[in-house]
């Protein structure tokens, strides 16, 4: 197996080799942006998409970097190229440098992206709530940064009640999104998803699920704030995210989500993010679509 190799600070190099100073501020206080980005047939789906999202919160929480989207989008190009990954999950990490000064950190990683398992698509997923709530006026929230560990500890409890992802209500007792993923609900034929200023990362894959719908005649909403008894009704359920796609979920707790079965809406578009996935990240010497 070729040794595994990472973009760090304008270079490629192997990984064992990669280092980050003891003072980045990304390390020492969680002061980072990052982004996390599926590449298909060697493609990095909407990379433009990641890009702006990720330069949108190095600006709103006001971090120091030196790095520029062109040149991101081209040194993931080359490493994507370097491991020969056509299936993979990267992620681009931007922290301020040393806490007193110093260069800013680039880092990007490229790892195979693995088979993901059959069963989330074909049975769905067991979801919990969360213990913890999605806190209103945290600057963070809404963007993928470093400070990760609430999130972390919240699927180490949904983990240990046997659920594959936790989902996050705010104080108020409006839905969310999940650790990693944003929610959907099913109910009466439409898609609903909480809105951004709910607050909620703002997905690449919630984007193009909410385009699927208007193209599909889906009938969809994402202006208006979801409570639990909207989660307790909901015909169907699913969860969004760049790695996994587009997942259902079947149980919310100890309680069926539908008939506990993916449902028809969810599925159909399942089937359309896959044909999506194809169309712009198309095989090498595909014909075009």
């Amino acid at each position: 197996m070729a040794e595994a190799q990472v973009y760090l600070n304008g270079r490629i190099i192997p990984a064992a080799q990669a280092a980050v100073g003891v003072c980045d501020a990304g390390l020492l206080h969680g002061a980072g942006a990052f982004t996390t980005m599926r590449a298909h047939n060697g493609r990095v789906f909407r990379l433009e998409r990641h890009l702006e999202r990720l330069f949108g919160t190095v600006a709103a929480l006001h971090l120091r970097t030196d790095a520029a989207p062109r040149q991101l989008a081209a040194a993931t190009a080359d490493l994507l190229a370097a491991a020969a990954l056509p299936e993979a999950r990267l992620r681009i990490t931007l922290t301020p440098g040393g806490v007193h000064g110093g260069e800013p950190t680039t880092l990007i990683t490229a790892e195979p992206l693995g088979e993901l398992p059959r069963h989330w698509y074909e049975r769905g997923l067991a979801v919990a709530l969360s213990p913890y709530r999605q806190p209103v006026g945290d600057p963070t929230c809404g963007h993928k940064t470093g400070c990760y560990l609430p999130r972390m500890l919240a699927m180490q409890d949904a983990a240990g009640r046997g659920a594959a992802e936790s989902l996050w209500l705010t104080p108020g007792g409006h839905l969310a999104e999940a650790c990693f993923c944003n929610a959907f609900l099913v109910l009466g034929g439409r898609v609903l998803t909480p809105p951004l200023d709910t607050p909620v990362l703002p997905g690449i894959v919630r984007e193009a699920v909410l385009e699927l719908c208007r193209s599909l005649a889906i009938p969809c909403r994402d202006e208006e704030p979801l409570d639990v008894r909207q989660m307790l009704a909901a015909e169907e359920m699913f969860l969004t995210s760049a790695i996994s796609g587009v997942r259902p979920v079947v149980r919310l707790e100890r309680l069926a989500v539908g008939d506990e079965k993916p449902g028809a809406v969810t599925l159909k578009i399942m089937d359309a993010y896959g044909e999506l996935l194809d169309r712009e990240c198309p095989a090498p010497g595909a014909a075009p679509s």
